[in-house]
């Protein structure tokens, strides 16, 4: 039988490990957490699946809604390009949004593999967001100093 609370435990750890208070990030129902890693909304998920004795930990981020049609085969195609240089992680479409994705057993997971998830799933969704909200329509450009006013970074 898979002891469920050792990977909850395990993730738990790993965002206490990131500066942040555990208890603020759990879903309303055990097994799920959510935060940010800089602009990217992170979601944590852990289940088990009893029948089967199967447990799984899922993380993703969502990146953007889809832009308008005449958008969408360039974005695809760019979304592809960008899936071959990740690692462990990949676009995905669900419910008209792209999110970034991994989902694997915890069979064999160990803390430093369920951290590596999480941070990757992080990083590539706040390097990628942004970046790909503007150059495909759906954010105002940033701000600019023209006109005396300040950036900052």
């Amino acid at each position: 039988m898979i002891d469920i609370n050792y990977y909850y435990q395990m993730v738990e750890n790993f965002i206490a490990s990131i500066g942040v208070d555990p208890s603020q990030c759990r879903g309303n129902t055990p097994g799920q957490w959510s935060l940010y890693r800089g602009s990217a909304l992170v979601y944590v998920d852990l289940w088990h699946i009893e029948k089967e004795n199967r447990a799984y930990i899922q993380c993703m981020s969502p990146v953007m809604p889809l832009p308008e049609m005449s958008l969408q085969g360039a974005l695809f195609q760019e979304l592809l390009e960008i899936n071959d240089k990740l690692y462990g992680v990949g676009f995905t479409l669900y419910n008209g949004h792209i999110w970034l994705k991994h989902i694997r057993e915890v069979d064999g997971l160990d803390a430093n593999e369920a951290a590596a998830i999480m941070n990757r799933i992080g990083i590539y969704a706040d390097q990628y967001d942004d970046y790909l909200k503007q150059k495909y329509g759906l954010a105002p450009p940033p701000p600019t100093s023209e006109g005396g006013g300040h950036v900052s970074a």
